[in-house]
């Protein structure tokens, strides 16, 4: 499989110098629900009035993939009632991106550097091994958003992805966001989708908005 939604997020995040992610917090609910929008997209799951389930556990062959649906498999299924998508992006969005950038490491996208902050406190810092692969991506991004080319499934879902997240500054940066906000939300509208994914991504756009509120509000005295 080619890189998956979840990592090509993780490398808009990036910063590919120093490894530090930019839009940390948007960048972990982007992971969680790009790699859910993956297993929709896979035939896997649905996500639809608010609601996920599994209906084909089967692997598809992808280990970071196959890693997160075994996951969501479990989870949903040890409940007596269907699971909130809300609820799956707050179990996931942490783990899930730390597995996304191991998978960056391990393709060889990105390296890991130890530090101390402070000389105390340990941080992991992931700049750029290669990137031919981010390259490919924001050159599609582009294409889309800013000279109006007509995007493939692949490039369609990760423009819905950061449109919702709010990553326009990660993946366009230095430019003003009404420069692309409307076509990113013509695009994110998922005309160019089937019905069960048109459906995943509006509901998972409200998602990702209610997560934010709820953790902005938690933050704040």
């Amino acid at each position: 499989m080619a890189v998956s939604l979840g990592e090509e997020i993780m490398l808009l995040s990036l910063d590919d110098a120093t490894g530090a992610a930019k839009g940390e917090s948007a960048a972990r609910w982007g992971v969680a629900a790009g790699m859910l929008l993956e297993l929709v997209m896979a035939g896997r799951a649905t996500v639809k009035g608010g609601r996920v389930e599994v209906f084909d556990p089967s692997p598809t062959g992808y280990p970071l993939l196959d890693a997160r649906l075994d996951r969501l498999a479990r989870w949903v299924h040890g409940a007596s009632s269907s699971r909130k998508v809300t609820d799956w992006l707050a179990r996931d969005h942490a783990k899930g991106s730390q597995d996304v950038v191991e998978s960056l490491v391990v393709r060889g996208l990105v390296t890991e550097e130890k530090h101390r902050a402070l000389g105390v406190f340990p941080v992991r810092r992931y700049p750029e091994a290669d990137g031919t692969v981010e390259r490919e991506l924001r050159a599609r991004l582009a294409a889309a958003v800013l000279e109006g080319a007509e995007p493939d499934a692949r490039t369609s879902a990760l423009v819905a992805l950061v449109h919702a997240t709010g990553m326009h500054p990660q993946a366009f940066p230095g430019l003003p966001k009404k420069q692309v906000e409307p076509r990113m939300a013509e695009i994110a509208e998922g005309h160019w989708a089937g019905v069960s994914v048109r459906e995943a991504i509006r509901n998972l756009q409200a998602a990702i908005t209610t997560v934010t509120v709820v953790t902005v509000l938690s933050v704040v005295p």
